[in-house]
Order: C-alpha cells, then structure tokens, then sequence
C-alpha cells in the first residue's frame, strides 16, 4: 500500500473537517474549554495533544497483536500516561510558564477521549503509517478549534495575541473597552457552539 493512499490520506484530512473530534464527534470538550483563554496555551496544548494522539497510536498500533483483550484498556492508558509524563516534563523544562498556565490539564490528557477513542477505533486494527497519520490528522484537528477560540477570547477579552497588544491606545481612547466576558469559561462554551454551528450548517452533512 502507498504510503499516501486513498484511505492514508482520507486518515489524515477528514479528522481536519468532515469528521473533526470536536465539531463533529463532540469530543475533548473539557479541555477545549478550560485552556483557551489565551491563545498561547491553547496552541501549546494543541501541539501536546497531537504528538501525543500520534505517537500512542503508533506503539499501540505495533504492538496491537500482542495485547491480550482482557487488558487493552490499561496496556493503552500506561502507554498514554508514559507520553504525557515525557510531554509535560518537556513543557515544564523548555516553557515553564506555560506549564503553569496548563496547570493540571496536561496531566488530564490522559483521560482525553479523542486519545483513548483512537486508539480502541483505529489503532488496534491498522498498522502504523495510517496510525500516526489518524493521529496526526486528529490532534491538529483539536489543535485548530483551540487555535480559533483561544484567538477569538484573547483579542477581544485582552485585546492581544500571544501576549503581544493588538488594539492600539487610540482604540481605547475612542471608547473601546476589552470584553471581560470573553475571559469567562461560559464564552469559552458559546463561543465553540457557535464554531460547531458554523461547521455543520455550512460543510458538514449528516447521513441519514
């Protein structure tokens, strides 16, 4: 098989929109929702979720025909516990602020169930190339609805991206005032149910 098939590629690109974990599938909600209150984090722990989401995939995908039934739940937790340990440590090594910003939320990747959902759905039944591209093609899928709504909180909650000031002093002059509720968890829940309106209203279409 070409390592960039018909059924490579679609592993890879309908995670982005047509079956995105989070517009479509309606998963990794909770941490979509806790770390996007500036954009700096979220792309952090969309990239986090990503090497993560690929790499698991990959080991669980070699060593799939090994893993006795019974046990296939916990050989895949220890394996995305391992990851996450390596990650954060990473993080807290290379950009420890962001670290403290994620908080506890790295930790909980764990438990995400775009992870675990990949690896029981397609992992332990395809080999390792379209693995890590069903990873790869998930977690950049996650990592973009983050990207959107963290842009879209920080710039109009702190009139900035990246920490950098956006919105000139002549702005707030003229009587502009940041939107304190955009910094709120509730806009976080809002403004992802408008991104998942959007998308459904306009590209996806359910089969009947």
């Amino acid at each position: 098989m070409s390592l960039f098939s018909k059924q490579n590629k679609a592993a890879f690109v309908e995670p982005l929109n047509l079956n995105n974990p989070i517009m479509v599938q309606v998963l990794g909600i909770c941490s979509a929702l806790a770390v996007t209150s500036q954009l700096k984090p979220a792309i952090v722990m969309g990239l986090a979720v990503t090497v993560i989401t690929a790499f698991s995939n990959v080991i669980i995908s070699i060593i799939r025909n090994t893993i006795p039934q019974r046990i296939r739940i916990i050989v895949q937790l220890v394996v995305v516990a391992a990851l996450v340990t390596i990650v954060s440590q990473v993080l807290k090594a290379f950009a420890y602020d962001v670290s403290v910003q994620l908080s506890v939320y790295v930790g909980l990747i764990i438990t995400n169930c775009i992870l675990m959902g990949r690896l029981e759905a397609f992992a332990m039944m395809n080999k390792p190339w379209p693995s890590f591209l069903d990873g790869i093609g998930n977690g950049l899928g996650y990592a973009m609805i983050l990207f959107v709504v963290g842009a879209a909180r920080e710039f109009f909650g702190r009139g900035s991206l990246l920490g950098f000031k956006i919105i000139p002093d002549a702005v707030y002059n003229a009587g502009y005032m940041n939107n304190g509720m955009m910094t709120m968890s509730a806009m976080a829940l809002i403004l992802l149910g408008c991104v998942i309106w959007v998308h459904r209203s306009f590209f996806y279409k359910e089969e009947k």
